[in-house]
């Protein structure tokens, strides 16, 4: 059984700062890829940003310069630092794993998804 719990969302002012955590838990054997998106009401789920095993980062453009991810291997930990948020980022964060974990007697592997956290910046 896998299970990512994220946390850290809230009610922040225009071009305050949010730190967004995810971990996950199970009888995981390796994260390759973790990740974060948003969605809003009536729109589909987009990327955020996502980081690989290694480090690499990728970002949306929208988000550049502003948002930053980062991981814990050891602690198969990510999160999202989230400065100089503006009114346009208010949506419910997802975080997601791209992994490998144990089942019984052999290896699995799928992308599993956080519950989301809600995120709104006032103007």
């Amino acid at each position: 059984q896998v299970q990512l719990v994220a946390s850290g969302g809230g009610l922040v002012q225009a071009g305050g700062s949010l730190r967004l955590s995810c971990a996950a838990s199970g009888s995981i054997f390796r994260i390759n890829a973790m990740g974060w998106y948003r969605q809003t009401p009536g729109k589909q789920r987009e990327l955020v940003a996502t980081i690989t095993s290694g480090g690499s980062t990728n970002y949306t453009d929208s988000v550049k310069g502003r948002f930053t991810i980062s991981r814990d291997n050891a602690k198969n930990t990510v999160w999202l630092q989230m400065n100089r948020l503006k009114p346009e980022d208010t949506a419910v964060y997802y975080c997601n794993a791209d992994l490998t974990y144990y089942k019984v007697s052999y290896f699995a592997s799928g992308i599993y998804w956080g519950q989301g956290t809600q995120v709104t910046v006032s103007s």
